[in-house]
Parts: C-alpha cells; structure tokens; sequence
C-alpha cells in the first residue's frame, strides 16, 4: 500500500480524506482506498460500496491502478451514476462519484429474444493461464458494471472448473487418462507461452503476487461472488470423461443451445 502524495501546487484539488458536507448538502461522503488493486479490484470495490450506499452519496476513492481514470468514467456511464471528478496526482488517480437514482441496479426489461446491453457472454474455450484470467478480467469487469455475465467452459476450459482434489467416481481407463493428461482446476494452469518447463509460469505467478494482481482462484470467486453464470458444456464433458462430481459447485449445465440462448440477448459475445 502506498501514501498518497501531497498535491503540487497546481494539481486539481484533491478530495479531503474526511470531507466536511457544505450546509443543507443532500450527500453523505463516504471514502475508499484501492491504493495497491490491480483491474479488476478498483472498480469491484467501487461497486461493492455503491451497492451499500443510498443514493446521493459521495464516494471519495483514491487508486493506483493507472487505468483507474479512464475505467471509473465508462463504468459512471454505463451504470448511471454521476462522475463528480477525477484528478491525476501522479501515481494517483483521485475520483469522486455520485449515487444516482437511476443506475444499473435497476436492470431494464428486454422483450425475449432482442438483444441487451445488460448482457455478456464469454466462450472459455482455452485452458492457458494468461487467456483464462482475461476472461476473468473481463467477466468481473461487465458485472461490476452491472451485466448480467454468462460463461460458457468448453473443450479445454472446462479444465478450469475441476476440483483439485478430484472425487472417487467411476471411470474407464480411456476416460482416466484424460483426467491424467489435463490440468486439474485454476491453480495447475500453465502460460500459453514462455512456460519454459514450468520457470516461467512460477515466475508470472511471483510477479503478479508482487503487483497485487488477484490470482486466478480469486478472480473465479470474485466472479461467483459477482453473480456471474458458469456453464460447463455437457458434451465435452461426456466426450472428456469428466463427471459432474469433479467439478467445483455453483455450476450450471448445458449444450449449445444454452449459450446460443444466451449470446441472442447479450450484446458483446467472446471466444477466448
């Protein structure tokens, strides 16, 4: 965690930690550090302590994420609340956002079948580390903007939902050598490139640790936490021999049709 720094002279003003309301004013300020969150964290948070506030409060949040600025001004715009400021200082992004009384919270009704801005999906077809975070990535991004996310595990991204520790189920020996051959949940996945015999996968993991990335473990519970769907494609997993007992809890299931389902209302639709 880093000290914020002492405005230079002719920086935009800063918000004061514990700002004082001007008489009769209708807003309660509220303050949040996300000094040291790497995207998604900021604009997690961010949600996480609108979704608390009534409306009409003034969230004060300092980050050091330098995509912070551009990234709390397309959520204000997309989730309706109102970007009071945003001042650089530095390594600093100060930002100061209103609770609108219209907002993404109150998602819009979309006639069956007509497309929805409300709406992801993502095709999670890749069980290499680096792709599978950015679907991560951006899965937590859209539903802390208020989307309703669906992610659909097929092929060798189903790999990212089996438990670890595995589970005592009945298989044949062409079904158990998959199971041998794959990666066995988020922790045991590999870099698409530079893996170097597993140095540089280890070696990722350091520096993201370092940088306060959030794994992928934890970017899959802050996406679960999220309510963000995940369907697990049924006919991998029978072509695959993965049974429903290997894979972590929370998950739905289904076929093509179900992600066709979803992709008809969703307006951005992804294949990583």
């Amino acid at each position: 965690m880093q000290n914020r720094p002492n405005p230079t002279p002719n920086a935009p003003a800063t918000p004061s930690p514990n700002p004082v309301p001007a008489a009769g004013a209708a807003h309660k300020d509220v303050t949040l550090d996300c000094c040291g969150m790497q995207c998604p964290g900021p604009i997690l948070q961010v949600k996480k302590k609108m979704d608390e506030s009534p409306v009409g409060t003034r969230l004060h949040v300092c980050a050091t994420d330098i995509g912070f600025a551009a990234d709390i001004a397309a959520w204000c715009q997309r989730t309706g609340n109102r970007l009071v400021e945003v001042n650089k200082e530095g390594t600093h992004v100060v930002a100061v956002i209103e609770k609108a009384e219209t907002s993404a919270a109150g998602k819009e009704a979309v006639a069956p079948g007509a497309v929805s801005s409300n709406k992801k999906t993502i095709i999670v077809f890749s069980s290499d580390l680096d792709r599978v975070m950015a679907a991560f990535v951006i899965a937590n991004g859209a539903a802390a903007e208020g989307s309703e996310v669906t992610m659909f595990f097929t092929f060798w991204g189903l790999n990212v939902l089996r438990r670890p520790e595995g589970a005592a189920v009945e298989k044949g020996m062409l079904d158990r050598m998959f199971g041998w051959m794959m990666p066995r949940g988020a922790s045991k996945l590999t870099l698409s490139k530079m893996h170097m015999a597993g140095m540089g996968t280890a070696m990722m993991k350091h520096v993201m640790k370092q940088k306060g990335v959030n794994s992928l473990p934890e970017l899959i519970e802050m996406a679960r936490k999220a309510g963000v769907k995940m369907v697990a494609c049924t006919m991998t997993m029978d072509m695959m021999g993965i049974k429903k007992e290997e894979l972590v809890a929370g998950l739905e299931f289904g076929g093509v049709a179900t992600y066709l389902g979803a992709a008809n209302e969703a307006n951005v639709n992804l294949f990583i």
